[in-house]
């Protein structure tokens, strides 16, 4: 945050020359933005703690060690506890024993006029080289570090890295010169380090969970680990492979009665097992900043605030300006889900403490193995780039210049959450494309180049590895022969329909799913109740059909995979008269793998939704493919195939494979809104440039059949739903009010008022500041005013950390403002002790807008720079104070009233 100059201890406060300009001379210099004044003056050196006095840093040792789940003071004692349940939001904990305390050694022996001889005596020069001190300092102080659910301070962490390079700089000497040039090589080092860690993470998951997911059928007598293909080299059965029934020496019915019950059994103890992991992330969070609803409900509703403060508008403000309720606490999982849409919040500058951690990395990892080797209708994708970002994040703590910068972190974990793609799909380029844009949320041009880099070091890395043991990096690898027809680009639009219109209404069957059977109370209160019954109707119902048994990826790709001699998939009719045999089967698989992949997404385990959606488009895709195969079949002289279908093979007019294809990326679109990351990544699995345009013009009309059915996809459903404060910067709504609509009204105590006196006792700042933390305002703010004028302001991190760091509280007083008037400063000397400088803390010019200011302005204002508020001012005087959390409950009840 920008810290006032005047405050630098080498920086010398000026007064005027007598009491009547300092009666006329109401305002703070600072405020005003005018140079230092030349007239004689009193200078005072107060006590400050900035880091120029004293090399503070050696002082916290605890300090170096800070990460993304640090809390906000991370003393010795007196540490905020997040995994606990105790509501203690907005409290605080005294910390003295781990403080760093400065003693205060100042002499009050110098007189005014002594004090005053030596103003007139003021050194030019060394007043501006105080000031360019002081611009330094002021963005290399000890650093109050993110609290829970709070945003990024961009503009803040802009500036401090802008002034580290240029001390870096500064330097002209050969070590300089090498520091510089390592400094410029550390994050093609820290991005190579995450994409090697991602891909051996990724062929760990992949090789371990091939091996456990085929242990629900029967093993190898040979060698335990190998898959059934791997074990009969292909063929269909051999000795080598024994299932359980074979192995309980039963014969007949009993037989397939036995292999039925392992098989249930084991879905179910692989699904609890990986719930029970993933419950070990539990995570409560006593917080006034309470979120809508949880995992379990996606049909919760934001419900209106009252009318507060009389404002007139279209809107409320916020309850954080009524009487601070009871803390509330909140419960999450961070080894849930696929944590794609956390990771999108998380890089858009929201801080979610422990969900990018090392025991999350851990649990995930392990929980993932479990949920796809137990057969659910789910996906390892969206995993990985939660488990991919997890990686970035840790490894950003070897180079301070991304361990202490929040917003040079987030760079990193956009390459980060883009290798976790490029690695579950072969893709590289799909995955730059997915981090673009699906998930990054600043993503400068030196970003997209090293998010490159990463994604082809974890691909190459994975080759290397080689977990699918072909020699590819892609989940499955098919290749068309033919080029498509013009008829069937028909087709090709029909499935960009269908499939659109499939995702839009899966986006809603998982809402109803929610607000009737996760709204059950026993459900809500035992997530592992939920994962044992869906796991219990997974084996029920997938045992029985060849399609539903197999694994997600193995049946995506014998779906898209055309038919040679050697197929043995039962996909590939030898004449037409079997074609509507293997509609049936297909059509039965399509309604047990839709259901069961509704009722799956949202349950406590480690789930993706990228890969189920495409299997379950694919399965479509393929029954379309099938159908208009029979057409051609049964018509073969009718002129729309132009001669292809006469006396050929099946395949010579119509390839089932690539409708199944074309319809798995249609649909994933339908349900992601991804567009040309999808285009690309069936590219990269086909290989095929003959089928690059009908790949995209699926996908183009499919996006445009969900948006027309479902305007937002399945992560923006879970981030409105989550109440997460992240403001779209792909949107543009329609805005009918001014910035003055949903200003709240000034007072008392969410302000510093100095207009009687610049000191002000630090326990009203104690105060004012519980305040802030019991409405959920952690990163909020205390707008600084004289005679109604902003003249400042001190943001709520950087006053707790002040305060926290005086020895007596109660008796202490803090100066707000540099010392202008003769009255401040024979107020100083009456008081006993030494006053606590706190405008380094103060940043002297905060963004600020008039009443009458378009909500675009105040729109693009808080999405192009990451302000965290924005004050407001109404013909030149404080007016009030936005924040970022009150324009994103504007937002999102526009959108609910359907005016965006």
């Amino acid at each position: 945050m920008p810290r006032s100059a005047h405050s630098h201890p080498g920086f010398r406060m000026l007064d005027e020359e007598d009491e009547e300009d300092e009666e006329r001379t109401t305002f703070s210099p600072v405020a005003a933005g005018l140079a230092t004044p030349t007239s004689p003056a009193t200078t005072r050196r107060l006590h400050s703690a900035r880091n120029s006095d004293l090399d503070l840093r050696s002082r916290l040792p605890s300090r170096l060690q800070l990460d993304e789940n640090s809390n906000l003071l991370a003393f010795s004692d007196g540490v905020r506890n997040y995994t606990s349940a105790p509501n203690t939001a907005g409290i605080r904990i005294p910390s003295r024993a781990g403080s760093i305390l400065i003693p205060k050694h100042h002499s009050r022996s110098n007189s005014i006029a002594v004090r005053l001889a030596s103003a007139l005596g003021f050194d030019r020069n060394r007043g501006e080289a105080g000031l360019a001190e002081s611009k330094v300092s002021l963005f290399t102080d000890e650093r109050v570090w993110y609290d829970q659910f709070t945003s990024t301070d961009w503009v803040h962490d802009s500036i401090a890295d802008a002034f580290r390079l240029r001390e870096l700089r500064s330097r002209k000497d050969f070590r300089g010169r090498l520091y510089a040039w390592f400094d410029g090589a550390e994050g093609w080092i820290l991005v190579a380090i995450i994409g090697c860690i991602t891909a051996c993470l990724a062929y760990f998951i992949t090789v371990t969970e091939v091996s456990i997911f085929h242990l629900k059928e029967g093993y190898c007598t040979g060698h335990w680990r190998l898959v059934k293909s791997a074990c009969c080299y292909g063929e269909e059965e051999c000795a080598e492979w024994q299932t359980w029934g074979e192995r309980m020496s039963l014969t007949g019915a009993n037989r397939e009665w036995a292999n039925f019950t392992v098989y249930v059994l084991s879905v179910i103890f692989f699904a609890v097992a990986s719930c029970y992991l993933t419950l070990l992330t539990r995570t409560e969070i006593p917080s006034n900043y309470s979120l809508t609803t949880l995992d379990e409900n996606l049909a919760a509703e934001s419900k209106p605030s009252g009318d507060n403060d009389g404002q007139k508008g279209p809107l409320d403000p916020p309850a954080s300006d009524t009487t601070a309720s009871p803390p509330s606490s909140t419960v999450y999982y961070p080894a849930a889900g696929s944590g794609v849409a956390e990771v999108k919040v998380i890089l858009s500058g929201f801080v979610v403490h422990g969900y990018l951690g090392v025991k999350t990395l851990v649990v995930k990892t392990l929980a993932v193995i479990l949920s796809l080797a137990s057969g659910l209708s789910l996906g390892k994708e969206g995993p990985y780039v939660h488990i991919a970002t997890c990686v970035g994040n840790i490894a950003c703590r070897l180079f301070s210049k991304y361990n202490h910068n929040d917003g040079k972190r987030r760079e990193v974990l956009s390459a980060s959450a883009a290798s976790g793609v490029g690695v579950a799909f072969g893709a590289p380029i799909g995955g730059v494309l997915f981090s673009l844009e699906e998930v990054s949320y600043y993503f400068p041009p030196k970003t997209l180049f090293r998010t490159f880099f990463c994604c082809i070091v974890a691909s190459l890395s994975l080759k290397f590895l080689d977990p699918y043991g072909t020699g590819k990096i892609v989940i499955f690898s098919v290749r068309y022969i033919g080029d498509w027809r013009f008829f069937e680009i028909f087709i090709f639009i029909l499935l960009g329909v269908l499939s659109g219109a499939l995702g839009a209404l899966f986006i809603k069957a998982s809402a109803v799913w929610a607000r009737t059977f996760r709204r059950i109370p026993v459900i809500k209160r035992w997530p592992v109740l939920e994962v044992a019954l869906v796991a219990l109707v997974t084996g029920l119902t997938c045992f029985w059909n060849r399609y539903t048994k197999l694994a997600v990826t193995e049946l995506l790709f014998e779906l898209a995979s055309p038919c040679t001699a050697k197929t043995s998939s039962g996909l590939c009719p030898a004449d037409g008269d079997q074609i509507l045999g293997i509609v049936r089967s297909l059509g039965i698989a399509f309604v047990i793998k839709s259901f069961l992949t509704t009722i799956t997404f949202g349950i406590k385990v480690p789930a993706g939704i990228y890969v189920p959606s495409m299997v379950v488009g694919g399965l479509l895709g393929r029954i379309v493919g099938h159908l208009v195969q029979y057409l051609a079949f049964t018509y073969p002289e009718a002129s729309i195939w132009d001669g292809c279908a006469a006396g050929q093979e099946l395949e010579s007019c119509v390839t089932p494979g690539v409708y199944a294809l074309v319809a798995a990326g249609a649909t994933m679109c339908g349900v992601t809104r991804l567009s040309v990351t999808l285009a690309v990544i069936l590219f990269e699995l086909t290989g095929s440039l003959d089928h690059v345009l009908p790949f995209s013009l699926s996908v183009l009309v499919a996006k445009w059949t969900a948006d027309a059915i479902e305007p937002l996809s399945i992560y923006d459903l879970l981030t409105d739903m989550n109440s997460y404060p992240l403001l779209d910067n792909k949107i543009r709504p329609v805005f009918t009010a001014d910035l003055g609509d949903i200003t709240p009204a000034v007072r008392s105590h969410r302000v510093i008022d100095i207009s009687n006196s610049s000191l002000i006792p630090a326990k009203n700042l104690r105060s004012k500041l519980e305040h802030l933390h019991s409405v959920g305002e952690l990163d909020g703010g205390l707008p600084i005013i004289r005679d109604q004028a902003l003249v400042g302001l001190i943001p709520a991190p950087d006053l707790e950390f002040a305060l926290d760091k005086l020895e007596d509280e109660e008796g202490s007083s803090c100066l707000m403002a540099p010392i202008t008037t003769w009255h401040d400063l024979e107020e100083t000397d009456e008081h006993d002790e030494e006053p606590t400088d706190f405008t380094p803390y103060i940043d002297p010019a905060p963004m600020a807008l008039d009443v009458h200011s378009p909500m675009d302005l105040v729109f693009q204002c808080f999405v192009k720079l990451g302000l965290r508020y924005i004050c407001v001012l109404r013909e030149g005087q404080y007016a009030g104070l936005v924040h970022k959390k009150t324009f994103v409950k504007y937002i999102k009840e526009l959108e609910h009233a359907g005016e965006t």
